[in-house]
């Protein structure tokens, strides 16, 4: 509660406002069987006709009263609701955005989304029907007994002993769903994670035929959930016919002892219809409390996973402002480092060491696995190494404040990702104030321009979610001409170029050896094409540096390059 709290408290007065209009309109309930009685008693009784009238009328202001508090409590409850959720959603979404990598490898893209979406509606249906019943069905409850007293001290004591019974019903059975209920909200987690997964991977789901597969994979995952639910269902669905029996052996021995007492006269028959409705109102406000309470539980469950997403701190720190950088002809330094991933038992990256001049063109090959990726995440600061050091303009990267050290670098991913908007939108991440010759430029040097032009509205043409309407090989060369628009001091290509031709590959690389002298770039290939005329080419296995040189260099030292090399040509070209 200790994050909703502080919503909570920008939303006071409606907070407070909510239960008060709601116990006003409870007092008039209480009210109701009183006049009733006195219709019967008095009215009815006595054949004065005024009396019941007037009575009549009193009921339909009171009940019109009570409509009034009921509609303003409900404003100021789901006012107070909706605003501090719509806070803490904020809170939340501004919090994993400040997450890194480690963290979101570790909680899992399907689980934040659910935390965003599903548990924050949890919290704030529970927080608005808290506001709304908290105060009242208690205070039905306890008032009804009270009245009960006041009518006769002997009938009001079947009162005393239905509501401990009620409540030992009602409080178990929620004692024991409470902690179900979180069971469920994970359980949700793997539906949500199984169907974004399915709906991502559509079209090689149905290029290898495996949509049959898919729906027996989510059957299972969902019919988890669904067991649970049914499980805790059929306990909570206990609740009910539990509180109706108890209720009504009330009302029957209400009716038992009345009967006897009219016949003596010590009782009236108007009280009687009086504590029948009493008993039925503490009915109908213990069912709707026992909802509360369960639509709580879950909130409460909702809420408590959220929390666990905002008590979760990122694992790097990054100065407020960048320490004086010295002048230094290295661009990057690798320092024995080390990397193992939150979760894994052995190193991604064990001893890596090599140092990339400024202007330096370095290219980074590797079987699968290697450990490609992982070494060039590591100079945007997207991980930190576990051990050794990495550093950057000859300064470490942990002393990098964050814009300046991700203004230095520009990285484009293995995956191509481009956002629903246009072209220019898209283009204008890298720098929000690009002039359109900045953006040509950089879609020149991409291999771009020429698909761009072809396009009706250029620059403003409609890229949908994900890039779906462009090809694999466009996305690619968009997501390249982003990071040069940044004009990053170091530019690194991760696997980026898999989808272009060889032709287009090769005038990308002729164009990035137009860019100033002072960008350092890194190619990370499967391609020794792409890299051969590399300033330095650093050959991976198994997350260990096995060659470093240029690629002349690497044919006669390195055997592991020398084989992906004639894997790739002919063994008679190697020299060439």
């Amino acid at each position: 509660m200790k994050y909703l709290k502080i919503y909570l408290k920008d939303h006071k007065a409606a907070s407070i406002l909510a239960p008060l209009f709601k116990m006003l309109e409870a007092t008039f309930d209480l009210l109701v069987p009183i006049v009733v009685a006195n219709i019967i008693n008095i009215g009815i009784a006595g054949k004065d006709m005024g009396y019941i009238l007037r009575s009549c009328g009193l009921l339909i202001l009171m009940a019109l009263v009570g409509l009034a508090c009921s509609f303003t409590a409900q404003y100021f409850a789901a006012k107070a609701a909706i605003a501090s959720t719509t806070g803490l959603r904020h809170l939340l979404f501004k919090h994993i955005q400040t997450l890194g990598f480690s963290e979101m490898d570790t909680i899992g893209s399907s689980t934040l989304i659910t935390r965003m979406t599903s548990d924050l509606n949890q919290v704030q249906n529970g927080l608005n029907l808290f506001l709304r019943l908290f105060l009242r069905s208690p205070f039905i409850v306890l008032g009804a007994i009270v009245m009960a007293f006041t009518i006769n001290t002997q009938m009001a004591l079947i009162f005393v002993v239905a509501i401990p019974i009620l409540s030992i019903i009602i409080f178990g059975i929620m004692r024991w769903t409470s902690p179900r209920y979180k069971q469920i909200q994970a359980k949700l987690d793997g539906v949500t994670g199984a169907t974004r997964e399915n709906l991502s991977g559509v079209r090689v789901i149905r290029a290898f035929g495996k949509e049959e597969a898919e729906v027996q994979g989510f059957s299972q995952a969902n019919d988890s959930l669904v067991k649970k639910q049914l499980h805790v269902g059929h306990i909570s669905a206990l609740m009910n016919p539990l509180t109706y029996v108890v209720v009504n052996i009330g009302i029957i021995a209400i009716l038992y002892m009345g009967a006897n007492k009219v016949n003596g006269g010590t009782l009236l028959s108007g009280d009687i219809i009086a504590l029948v409705n009493y008993m039925t109102q503490i009915l109908l406000e213990l069912v709707k409390l026992a909802n509360l309470i369960v639509s709580i539980s879950r909130a409460l469950a909702s809420l408590n996973r959220v929390e666990q997403v905002l008590d979760t701190k990122p694992s790097m720190a990054f100065p407020e402002v960048s320490a004086e950088t010295a002048q230094s002809s290295e661009a990057v330094r690798f320092d024995h480092v080390g990397l193992v991933y939150a979760g894994a038992g052995a190193e991604s990256l064990t001893d890596i060491s090599f140092c990339a001049k400024k202007g330096q063109t370095i290219g980074v090959i590797g079987g699968t696995g290697s450990g490609k990726s992982s070494l060039v995440h590591l100079i945007p600061r997207f991980y930190d190494a576990t051990s050794g050091s990495v550093s950057l303009m000859g300064k470490p990267v942990q002393e990098w404040e964050r814009a300046a050290l991700r203004n230095k670098v520009g990285i484009v991913m293995q995956k191509a990702q481009l956002f629903a908007g246009t072209i220019r939108s898209n283009l204008l991440w890298g720098n929000s104030e690009a002039t359109d010759e900045e953006l040509w430029a950089a879609l020149q040097t991409a291999q771009a321009k020429e698909f761009v032009l072809a396009k009706k509205d250029g620059l403003d043409e409609i890229v949908e979610q994900g890039g779906r309407n462009l090809s694999g090989g466009q996305r690619q060369r968009l997501t390249i001409a982003r990071a040069l628009v940044k004009k990053p001091e170091i530019l690194i290509l991760d696997d980026s170029a898999s989808a272009l031709d060889y032709a287009t590959d090769a005038a990308l690389r002729k164009s990035l050896k137009s860019l100033p002298d002072s960008v350092t770039v890194f190619i990370v290939s499967q391609r020794t094409s792409s890299i051969q005329h590399a300033d330095q080419i650093l050959v991976l296995d198994d997350g260990r540096l096995v060659g470093r040189g240029t690629h002349g260099e690497l044919l006669d030292s390195c055997e592991i390059y020398r084989e992906i090399y004639e894997s790739q040509f002919q063994k008679g070209d190697a020299r060439q």
